[in-house]
């Protein structure tokens, strides 16, 4: 196996961890450093394998799930998603980069905020709108919701969550298709991947009641950060 496949392996299995551990993560934690391994993993390889994670979380809470409020994120992220698509036909791969670097940073800074924000029916449908704009157009589309769950109950996040990006990925998945950004190449590079996704979400279900809920968030956005910066970085010189 060529080493940039063992690289791309072991951060996908990095991140597939810390989405089961917390509820989401897998894109703003890989995305930067898959990008730099090849522009071809974001963003349809990483929209399956978040596919693929969200499925087997959702299956593990789904006594957790609550479809009430879901509905208003799911309707937003329908057009969300179709402008995600517009956006990957105009920018050409160092602008994606750049979208990326700037998606993650944005995601962390909005994650530190000392704030609650209630998850009423017309925030969770903007939220589901540019949930869709930036999963569609970067892989990055957990954040917008997780702001405005990041206050419930561990079980009850990672299981709506979960739910929301079974259909989200679905959206996304069908837009990137339409703009040309998933073919039967981004599949081969997506099939090595997918043990390593597996991998990450047994050994956080073997060990959530090891590390609590903030000391994963505080090692994933310290590693988010250093990616997202790192992704600007490297546009801009």
């Amino acid at each position: 196996m060529e080493p940039s496949i063992i690289l791309a392996v072991v951060v996908i299995a990095m991140g597939s961890f810390i989405q089961s551990a917390t509820g989401f993560g897998l894109a703003i934690a890989t995305a930067p450093i898959l990008i730099f391994i090849s522009i071809d993993y974001v963003p349809a390889p990483i929209t399956i394998i978040g596919l693929i994670l969200s499925l087997f979380n959702a299956w593990q809470y789904r006594s957790n799930f609550s479809l009430q409020g879901l509905l208003h994120a799911l309707v937003g992220r329908v057009p969300g998603s179709l402008a995600g698509g517009a956006v990957l036909m105009w920018v050409n791969a160092a602008q994606l980069t750049l979208l990326i670097g700037l998606s993650v940073i944005a995601a962390v800074l909005v994650s530190l905020l000392p704030i609650k924000i209630e998850p009423t029916p017309k925030r969770l449908a903007i939220a589901g709108f540019f949930s869709g704009l930036f999963g569609t157009s970067a892989g990055i589309g957990g954040p917008p919701m997780a702001l405005l769950m990041q206050h419930g109950e561990a079980n009850v996040i990672r299981a709506n969550l979960s739910a929301f990006f079974v259909v989200s990925s679905i959206l996304s998945l069908l837009v990137q298709g339409g703009a040309g950004y998933l073919n039967w190449h981004h599949f081969s590079l997506t099939l090595p991947l997918i043990p390593a996704c597996l991998v990450g979400y047994y050994v956080a279900k073997k060990t959530n009641h090891l590390l609590s809920k903030q000391q994963i968030r505080m090692m994933s956005l310290t590693l988010c950060s250093v990616s997202g910066v790192s992704a600007v970085v490297s546009y801009l010189y």
